[in-house]
C-alpha cells in the first residue's frame, strides 16, 4: 500500500496482522512536500538542493512511465538508485548541523525514518514513486466530503456512497460516467 505516514495506517503494516501484514511503500511527493515549502517560501539552500535532487528522480520516472515493470526496474537500478543513496548521505550530514526544533530538520527527518518504505520502488518495478494517481482519483470525493454529511439519512448516505463508487470506478476504467449512467438509467421524460 502506498500512502503518506498517517499513523492510522500503522496497524496494517504490523507483523502479527491477520491474514498478513501489508507492505508499505512511501510516497515521494509527501516526502518532498515540506522540503519544497521551505525551499520556495524561505529559500533555504539545503531544502532547495534536496528538492532539486528529488526532482531528478521524478524526471527519470516520467521517462520510464510507459515501460514494463521489468524495464522500469532495470532503469531504476541503474539510474535512480545512485540518486537515492548519495543525497541520503548528504542529508544525514546536513541534518546533524541542525537543531531538532528547526523546521528543516523536521522536513529532513520524515524520509530517513521510512528509508525502507521510500526505497521500495527501487526493488519492484510495479511500485510507483508516489500515490498521486490514487489521490487524484479520490480528490472529487474528498473536496466534497463536507457536503456528503447532508444526505438526509443513513439510507441517503448509503445511496450516495454507491453512486460515488460507481462514478469513480467508471473513471478509472476510462468510461465517461455521465454517458454510462445515462445509458443505464435513462432520465424520465420532462413534462411541463
Amino acid at each position: 500500500m502506498q500512502a503518506d505516514a498517517f499513523s492510522d495506517f500503522d496497524p496494517l503494516y504490523m507483523t502479527g496482522r491477520q491474514p498478513g501484514p501489508i507492505l508499505e511503500a512511501a510516497c515521494w511527493s509527501h516526502g518532498r512536500r515540506k522540503l519544497f515549502e521551505l525551499a520556495r517560501l524561505h529559500k533555504m539552500p539545503i531544502a532547495v538542493e534536496a528538492v532539486r535532487r528529488i526532482d531528478e528522480l521524478f524526471a527519470i520516472e516520467r521517462e520510464i512511465n510507459d515501460l514494463t515493470a521489468d524495464e522500469r526496474l532495470q532503469v531504476r537500478r541503474a539510474r535512480s538508485k545512485p540518486l537515492v543513496e548519495e543525497p541520503e548521505r548528504w542529508l544525514t550530514v546536513e541534518r546533524r548541523k541542525l537543531s531538532s526544533k528547526n523546521p528543516l530538520a523536521k522536513a529532513i527527518d520524515y524520509s530517513p525514518k521510512r528509508r525502507n518504505q521510500f526505497t521500495r520502488f527501487l526493488d519492484d518495478g510495479r511500485i510507483c514513486m508516489t500515490n498521486n494517481a490514487a489521490e487524484r482519483a479520490v480528490r472529487g470525493i474528498a473536496v466534497g466530503r463536507r457536503n456528503w454529511t447532508f444526505c438526509g439519512s443513513d439510507a441517503g448516505g448509503h445511496r450516495a456512497a454507491v453512486m460515488y463508487t460507481l462514478i469513480e470506478t467508471a473513471k478509472l476504467c476510462d468510461i465517461d460516467p455521465r454517458r454510462g449512467l445515462l445509458t443505464c438509467w435513462p432520465a424520465p421524460p420532462i413534462t411541463l
